[in-house]
């Protein structure tokens, strides 16, 4: 990071690296939108809502079908979630 006067400027690289390892965000989904977003998932029911949590970076962690079971997951990996709507 370089400080120029009272401003604090990140690079794209530390920036796309903000937040990893530490934070997560917890968002609702359907069935029907996850094939791009988690990779290798095996064939699901069409139509259903989901809970998946997605590191910081984009990278899918988990997928469950209750809440409380996805922010648990987080809670176990040390990690702070925040929610999208």
């Amino acid at each position: 990071m370089t400080r120029t006067d009272e401003t604090l400027t990140m690079t794209s690289g530390e920036f796309a690296h903000l937040g990893e390892g530490s934070v997560a965000y917890l968002r609702k989904v359907s069935s029907d939108d996850l094939r791009g977003r988690f990779p290798g998932l095996a064939e699901i029911a069409p139509g259903l809502e989901l809970w998946a949590l997605f590191a910081a970076n984009g990278q899918p962690i988990l997928l469950s079908d209750a809440r409380d079971r996805a922010l648990a997951g987080a809670l176990e990996n040390d990690l702070t979630t925040v929610a999208i709507h």
